[in-house]
């Protein structure tokens, strides 16, 4: 049996997550007690219907103690042998806060209480911080669509294989914020900048006049044999965690060129030792796998 968990803060894509899910096939549950997690594993798993692909949604709208509890009812449930994953979705407490103003919806913290939305938003971080730590995989839905979540949901739990690890290579600017999904994050912004080069500044590091600059200098070369290196000595102890997923963020100033070439590098490097690695160039709107950026790759250079 296949069981995923949804949770996350209100107004982070929760309910289209489990509505994406329910569209593939799983028995979806919406705003789970989670003190129930146990009994509906039992029903589930051996009653008079029993069901393979189930997902739940568990948020703050649970108990106080429910949630406390909720390491250890995790816990039991894998002990039984259930393929079980938390996915967290966040989003930047400023994007919560326009949405809410936006729509004029209520918090579930904010009713019954004499507590502001910003406190509330505040709040229910703090009430969701065991779960988000459990979690297998945290999507950032700040920047993302509904399409665009949709489609994560897709193809990063529904299309996961179990005990597989997915590695994601994600480039970024950190002028626009460090993803709040990454897991580990490298800082390109010390290396030569084409920004600065106005016959550059028009490409990006997927591009061949880029990858031709940045590869003349050392340093460039120097700190992808180094990540390179970290990744080779730790990637294999995060999968024997039990890691199902696992992002590597790496940002320059602008998330155009020099975080997009050692994203691209390092992703088709890892591509010979792991079977889903995938790329996401945020700044750019670009998600691929690694499969399909070479498919482009040979493509383009087959045009006149």
């Amino acid at each position: 049996m296949q069981l995923v968990i949804i949770s996350g803060r209100s107004g982070s894509g929760k309910s289209i997550a489990l509505q994406a899910l329910e569209d593939l096939g799983f028995y979806a549950i919406d705003n789970m007690p989670a003190m129930l997690l146990g009994p509906l594993v039992d029903e589930l798993q051996h009653g008079e219907t029993p069901r393979s692909s189930v997902a739940v949604s568990i948020d703050a709208r649970n108990l106080p103690g429910a949630l406390e509890r909720f390491p250890a009812m995790l816990a039991a449930v894998q002990e039984r042998g259930i393929d079980c994953r938390v996915i967290y979705l966040t989003t930047d407490a400023r994007v919560l806060l326009e949405r809410y103003s936006s729509t004029r919806r209520r918090h579930p913290l904010t009713r019954d209480r004499d507590v502001t939305l910003a406190e509330a938003i505040e709040m229910e971080e703090i009430a969701l911080e065991d779960i988000h730590d459990l979690a297998d995989l945290v999507i950032d839905t700040t920047g993302l669509s509904v399409h665009d979540l949709r489609g994560r949901i897709a193809e990063q739990v529904a299309g996961h294989v179990s005990q597989q690890m997915t590695l994601t290579f994600e480039s970024f600017g950190f002028k626009h914020g460090v993803p709040l999904d990454s897991d580990t994050v490298f800082d390109a912004r010390c290396l030569p900048n084409p920004f600065w080069d106005r016959a550059l500044r028009q490409f990006n590091g997927r591009d061949p006049e880029i990858i031709e600059f940045l590869e003349n200098f050392d340093d460039v070369r120097a700190m992808a044999d180094d990540i390179t290196g970290w990744l080779e000595r730790w990637l294999p102890v995060y999968q024997d965690s039990r890691r199902s997923y696992m992002t590597v963020a790496i940002g320059c100033t602008g998330g155009q060129h020099r975080s997009v070439y050692l994203a691209e590098r390092l992703a088709q490097h890892f591509a010979k030792h792991y079977p889903d690695v995938k790329l996401r160039h945020r700044e750019l709107g670009i998600q691929l796998t690694v499969e399909q950026d070479v498919r482009e790759a040979s493509t383009n250079s087959a045009e006149p």
